[in-house]
């Protein structure tokens, strides 16, 4: 696997947990340890990027989240674009 940056774990978590989901199935899908998504989830948390339910034991990703995400995707693309033309 290539190495990949801290913005780009945190936009893959974001997508992960977009529509909530349990923190198993964000290491899966991220491809992290415990002790490295539950760093980046608590900074995460504490942006206000992710939202935790303490009964339910599910992550969400806020309108904060989905909206850094986007803006994420869309410079990602140009990036690509900008990339590929040279």
């Amino acid at each position: 696997m290539n190495y990949r940056s801290r913005t780009e774990i945190v936009a893959m978590i974001l997508d992960a947990a977009n529509g909530g989901v349990t923190r198993t199935k964000i290491m899966y899908k991220v491809i992290i340890t415990y002790n490295q998504l539950k760093n980046y989830l608590s900074i995460m948390i504490e942006n206000n990027l992710i939202d935790y339910g303490n009964g339910t034991h599910i992550f969400k990703t806020t309108e904060k989240g989905l909206n850094l995400l986007i803006i994420h995707n869309e410079m990602a693309e140009l990036l690509h674009t900008t990339v590929k033309n040279e």
